[in-house]
């Protein structure tokens, strides 16, 4: 399986961050979680087919709200690209993320991509497209703290998570930790910049990244990953977007790299 991570859009998005992240990206990779997939055929489809996707403009680089209030990030020129790739066009729309899934399950979305974990109680509810994103949650920490590097060392600690995220689940598991959950990653780590909290946990290119743009320059990264998490898009259960998405993410996959990029450059050109 190929997973479209080689490409134009990690350097578009996460240039400061390259060095690490990329240890945690895959050009391909044979031990995603299998997700469940719907057997659909997609002829019903046309150019003018449009998809209401649902993301949370609060997890940057993946998603975010520019000043001018259009949405940018990965996710965003990633899911543009699968819509011109399979022939449909997307229609963003912005939720809290704990409400992203009980949206899918009323089918008030199509879809929803957001930086979300593949994860088997997440697939008891909603349907996901295949892994197109590895990363992991980390550790954030003070530039001075020395005596955290693992969860084991987190305990009776006080934690910051961003609501509804697995990172705010790895928290709650902590024994004797005071868990504090933000609405976004950047106010999480923000918390821990305060001296409010001792640590954060949260996806590690999603840390990384606002460390760097947030000038939080007294924050580090510690230990290794604590778990390996694979993003997919979330689409409502029995639902033949499954394939349509796929055949998007498959049309870009094999396309030379030279032109998977130029998807982007049409995009923002227009």
């Amino acid at each position: 399986m190929t997973l479209f991570t080689r490409s134009q859009l990690i350097r578009q998005w996460l240039p400061g961050t390259l060095g690490v992240v990329g240890a945690l990206v895959l050009g391909a990779c044979g031990g995603a979680p299998s997700t469940e997939s719907t057997t659909v055929t997609t002829d019903t489809a046309t150019g003018d087919t449009t998809l209401v996707v649902a993301t949370e403009p609060a997890f940057p680089p993946f998603e975010s709200q520019a000043f001018d209030g259009s949405l940018e990030g990965f996710d965003i020129d990633l899911m543009n690209a699968i819509g011109e790739a399979a022939g449909f066009t997307v229609e963003f729309e912005s939720l809290p993320f704990d409400g992203i899934i009980p949206a899918l399950q009323a089918g008030t979305i199509d879809a929803a991509i957001s930086a979300m974990t593949i994860t088997p109680e997440r697939a008891e509810t909603v349907s996901f497209s295949r892994p197109y994103f590895k990363a992991g949650l980390a550790i954030a920490v003070q530039d001075s703290t020395t005596d955290v590097t693992s969860l084991e060392s987190l305990e009776g600690k006080r934690i910051a998570a961003q609501i509804g995220t697995t990172g705010a689940s790895k928290a709650n598991e902590i024994p004797g930790a005071e868990v504090r959950t933000f609405d976004s990653a950047p106010l999480a780590l923000q918390e821990l910049s305060n001296g409010n909290v001792d640590a954060v946990i949260n996806d590690a290119p999603v840390t990384l990244y606002a460390i760097k743009e947030g000038g939080l320059t007294g924050l580090k990264v510690t230990g290794e990953l604590l778990t390996e998490e694979f993003y997919g898009i979330a689409i409502p259960k029995d639902s033949e977007n499954v394939a349509l998405i796929n055949e998007g993410l498959t049309t870009i996959n094999e396309l030379p790299r030279r032109k998977r990029t130029g998807y982007q450059n049409q995009k923002r050109a227009s």
